[in-house]
Order: structure tokens, then C-alpha cells, then sequence
């Protein structure tokens, strides 16, 4: 509804109203009074990197993120660096260790560069830690305050898949330009190549994809808003399945995958020997102009995965996308797949890892009207992503 938008730091800071949330995540009218423990919208994706420097120089460069706060040494902070960066409503905060004995290290030495904690913005933090404690949930942090001269912040935690936990967050009272303890940054203007969070996927391990669908649902009243079983997401030699929770306004959505019985080692089975277990796969970042940023991006140096360019001769697929924005022509030259659904069609690429571990990578997702995750592309994509993995000769 209007009022969970207006309630939202990411918003704000972004001048985004709810129609454009909406056409660019898909998010719906939800009235949050019922929730036991509602969910307004993301607060942060905060990371852990093994440079945390060079980390925030890369996205601000390729990825137009505009730096707005910082903290480290030079405030104080010993242990560690850690750089906020905004793009309409999506936060990134980069943190790396600079203490040798920071635990940021002996996290980064375990994952490699990823993330740790996906913030969420609540309107009540001890409600919804009552509520998590309730229904069985691990409490990693309890409710307290830390304050400044810029007001007072409301925090919890809760631990999630892996190592992966939910900070959450009620920064109602609170008008500085992340958390206590950290200095506001004036960055030069960049073109915002995205402007929200679409999605976080995680992977878990075989046979955990169900419990930690049904840990959302009990703990934070998540429902269930898709799924792709059996040869949804399959290829002759590998296979995943995937199931989606969101909060009740479905502005946070979190798609989970597991690994399938194949012929040969999945992307998932990729990623969780190299991340050393469960954790966030692929980030979707929302924009209203999609080639744009995928040119910026490109030029910037970021690589996408290739498209096979029978994907875009093929009738049936002509049949069924129909018009879209932009001619084929253009799609295919920069390899941007297409889907429709019943309720419109999207736009989408992926990038190869940005990482030296094959492990995280990017979703850009232009929406017109589709709520969906572009079904049709899964194989596809799951064919050129089977390519990455030969190439690596992890396949």
C-alpha cells in the first residue's frame, strides 16, 4: 500500500513512488495490518569482500553506484572498512577487514567475496523478534538501539541459510546517511544504470530447498509465489529446482534453489562447493532501461553471459514474446533474453561472476508487467551457464 512505501529510507532516498515500484519489481497492493511479522521492503545488502576499497571503486564505476557513506579507521572504526553505496533504492555495503584479527577475514577466507546479511526493513523490530523467537528462529543479535546525533536505530538479527542472516532494521527515528558511526559522502553524480532490488536467490543444499521455504513462511509469513520442479530448469546433463517466497507487498522476494540428480555437477553444485556451503547466488537488479544499462555496464568492462543467436531466430520463441519494446535486433545484439506471461513480459541478462570464486553474479531485469522470473529463458540460460562451468572445468 501507499503508506508501507512512504515508510521506506530506499524509497525516499530514490523518489520512488509505489506506481514505480511497482512496474519495476512487480510489487502489489498489501495491507501489512494482518502480518504477524511484516516486512516493508529491503534495507541493505551488506558484503563481505576481500578488498573492500577496490570493491566500491568497481561499483561505482561499472555500476553507477553513488558512494553516501563510510566508515573505517578514519572514524574510528579499527576493525574493518565499509563503504555504503546507493543506486535509487538498492544499498550495497562493502566491508572488509583491516584489522588482521577482524572476523570479516576469517568469513572471506571460508566464502570468498559475497554476502552476508540481507537487511530488512520492519516497522517493529521487537514484534517481529517475538515473533521469530516464537515460531523457533535463531536469534543472532536481540533488539537494541544505537543512536548518534542523527536520532536512534532499532536493530535485531536473525540467522538464515548457511551463513547467510536478516539484520533488521527500524530506522523510523533516524535521519543520518546509513548507521551510527558512519560519515556521509558526497560522490560525483553517475547515470543510476538500476534503481531497485528485484530479488536475492540463495542456494542450499540438496533436500534444504523445502525447510527453508517453510522458514520463511512460519517466521516471517511469506508466501509461496512460484516454483519450477522436474525439467522446469533442466538440461540433458544437469538440473535445479527452485522455489520462490515474498513478503506481502512482494517488493522482497527471495527465489531458493537446490541442486537436482543429473548427469553432471549443476550450477549449484558449483557454487556451493565454491562458496563452502549455502548462501546468496545472484543479486536482480531492476531498471527502466535495460540496454542502456547493459551498454554502460559492458563498457565499463562487466561481461555477460552469450546467448547463442538461434535464440533469437527461433519461430516459436518470435510466437511467443510478440512486441516488445525494443526490435529483436537490438536484444540479440547485446544477448538480452525475453519472456512473456500472462501478465505481461520482461527483459533480462546475466553476468558472469564478478568474483575470482564462481560464485555471485547480476540479474538486470526490465519488467512490463510480468511477475515472473522469466520461465522460458531457463534453458537458455541454464545451457550458457553449463558453458561458463566447462570452461572453468568445473562440469
Amino acid at each position: 500500500m501507499h503508506i508501507e512505501q512512504t515508510r521506506s529510507p530506499g524509497g525516499r532516498f530514490a523518489h520512488l513512488d509505489h506506481d514505480q515500484l511497482r512496474r519495476l519489481v512487480g510489487m502489489v497492493e498489501h495491507d501489512p495490518a494482518g502480518d504477524p511479522f511484516p516486512v516493508t521492503g529491503w534495507d541493505a545488502v551488506v558484503w563481505v569482500v576481500g578488498n573492500a576499497t577496490q570493491a566500491a571503486h568497481f561499483y561505482r564505476t561499472a555500476f553507477g553506484m553513488e558512494l553516501v557513506a563510510y566508515s573505517g579507521p578514519e572514524t574510528g572504526n579499527r576493525d574493518h572498512k565499509a563503504f555504503v553505496l546507493q543506486s535509487g533504492a538498492v544499498r550495497f555495503v562493502l566491508t572488509g577487514g583491516v584489522d588482521p584479527a577482524s572476523p570479516l577475514l576469517d568469513r572471506h577466507r571460508r566464502h570468498g567475496d559475497g554476502i552476508a546479511d540481507i537487511a530488512l526493513e520492519v516497522p517493529d523490530v521487537d514484534r517481529a523478534v517475538a515473533h521469530a523467537r516464537a515460531t523457533g528462529a535463531t536469534i543472532l543479535d536481540e533488539p537494541h538501539d544505537v543512536a548518534d546525533a542523527h536520532g536512534t536505530v532499532r536493530l535485531a538479527a536473525l540467522a538464515a541459510y548457511g551463513d547467510t542472516w536478516h539484520t533488521l532494521v527500524d530506522r523510523s527515528r533516524y535521519r543520518g546517511p546509513y548507521l551510527p558511526g558512519f560519515v556521509a559522502c558526497t560522490d560525483a553524480r553517475r547515470p543510476r544504470l538500476f534503481q531497485a532490488l528485484d530479488h536475492v536467490v540463495g542456494n542450499v543444499a540438496l533436500g534444504q530447498m523445502d525447510r527453508w521455504v517453510e522458514f520463511y513462511n512460519r517466521v516471517m509469513g511469506f508466501t509461496n509465489m512460484a516454483e519450477f520442479i522436474g525439467d522446469d530448469i533442466a538440461t540433458e546433463y544437469s538440473a535445479l529446482m527452485s522455489k520462490v517466497v515474498a513478503n506481502g507487498n512482494h517488493q522482497v522476494k527471495f527465489p531458493l534453489n537446490e541442486p537436482a540428480l543429473g548427469k553432471k555437477r549443476s550450477q549449484i553444485d558449483e557454487y556451493l562447493q565454491f562458496h563452502d556451503g549455502p548462501g546468496v547466488q545472484h543479486l536482480a537488479l531492476a531498471t527502466g532501461d535495460i540496454l542502456g544499462s547493459v551498454d554502460a555496464m559492458r563498457a565499463a568492462g562487466v561481461e555477460f553471459l552469450d546467448t547463442p543467436a538461434s535464440y533469437y531466430t527461433d519461430p516459436a520463441l518470435r510466437a511467443r514474446i510478440g512486441e516488445v519494446r525494443a526490435p529483436i535486433e537490438e536484444l540479440a545484439s547485446r544477448g538480452i533474453l525475453v519472456d512473456r506471461d500472462e501478465d505481461g513480459y520482461l527483459l533480462q541478462i546475466f553476468t558472469r561472476p564478478l568474483g575470482d570464486r564462481p560464485t555471485v553474479f547480476f540479474e538486470l531485469i526490465e519488467r512490463h508487467g510480468s511477475l515472473g522470473f522469466g520461465k522460458g529463458n531457463f534453458q537458455a540460460l541454464f545451457e550458457a551457464i553449463e558453458r561458463e562451468q566447462e570452461r572453468r572445468g568445473n562440469f
